[in-house]
């Protein structure tokens, strides 16, 4: 089992569950045997940039926010490694607001979710419907935050097949351009394992307890992974690494699942080319 988790939100993003206190995510991830985990939850804007509710923090949530996360690490140390972090979006111009936001934490995970289009709107995934320019955009978004040093992890870069109808000549080319940058920057890339929850496990806004093989029966709904970008990613020499992107409680504990699932979307013989690494 993979012995860490870097992407973990938290009440304060608004659509995770509220009652779920950063304290019983430790715990979590202690029961289930991590030796590291980090919370990465969705960033406050400096410059209000995403006006959606209920989608990230305040920027007047970070004090207590790293404040939380710092008691913990004090009082939990010697059971697990507790680190700082926020899932994070490049937007040209905001290279110095998310240098800011590194500086004050542990982990940056970039989950690349909008990018501008000609006229300097927002278009965002799965709201929006991305033109192929913009498709491309999202990989270039993608390439410049690694080239200003600004993640750690690449978080579920196959996200942009949402309300894609297949992957085509310029989806592959999104994926080339994704995992030659990995490669050039040293960036691992993550499974992401939240659309496989999203589909199977959770129904009507609650956790069900089905058995794996009645899961199963759902996996042809999940969007991410996606065996074709994971099969491009194996040619390249790239780092990978799994991530639960927990917002629900339940969600944890059920990792080993996760796993299996997603390996067998993506297939066993492409999981067996991609190189896993053990990311302190």
């Amino acid at each position: 089992m993979q012995e860490f988790n870097y992407h973990s939100h938290t009440y304060r993003c608004g659509h995770a569950d509220l009652d779920f206190t950063d304290e019983e995510y430790v715990e979590a991830y202690i029961k289930m045997g991590f030796k590291r985990m980090a919370f990465t939850d969705h960033c406050p804007e400096k410059n209000e940039i995403d006006k959606r509710n209920q989608m990230r923090m305040k920027y007047s949530q970070r004090k207590e926010y790293l404040e939380s996360i710092q008691a913990l690490k004090e009082k939990y140390a010697g059971q697990i490694e507790i680190q700082s972090g926020y899932e994070v979006e490049y937007l040209p111009g905001e290279e110095e607001n998310l240098k800011e936001l590194k500086a004050e934490t542990d982990k940056l995970v970039l989950g690349q979710h909008f990018v501008y289009d000609d006229y300097k709107n927002l278009k965002i995934h799965g709201r929006d419907e991305f033109s192929d320019k913009e498709l491309l955009r999202y990989a270039e978004y993608i390439e410049q935050a690694m080239k200003y040093n600004i993640p750690d992890i690449i978080a579920h870069p196959d996200i942009y097949m949402f309300k894609r109808k297949e992957f085509g000549e310029i989806e592959a080319k999104v994926a080339h351009h994704i995992c030659q940058s990995a490669e050039k920057y040293g960036i691992p890339l993550e499974i992401n394992l939240n659309n496989i929850f999203a589909n199977t496990y959770y129904e009507n806004e609650k956790l069900n307890h089905k058995p794996i093989e009645e899961q199963r029966k759902n996996l042809g709904k999940v969007i991410y992974p996606c065996k074709e970008f994971w099969k491009i990613a194996s040619e390249y020499d790239i780092h990978v690494v799994y991530g639960i992107d927990a917002h629900h409680r339940g969600q944890i504990e059920l990792f080993n699942e996760f796993v299996e699932l997603a390996n067998e979307i993506i297939g066993k013989d492409v999981i067996e080319k991609l190189n896993f690494v053990d990311l302190k």
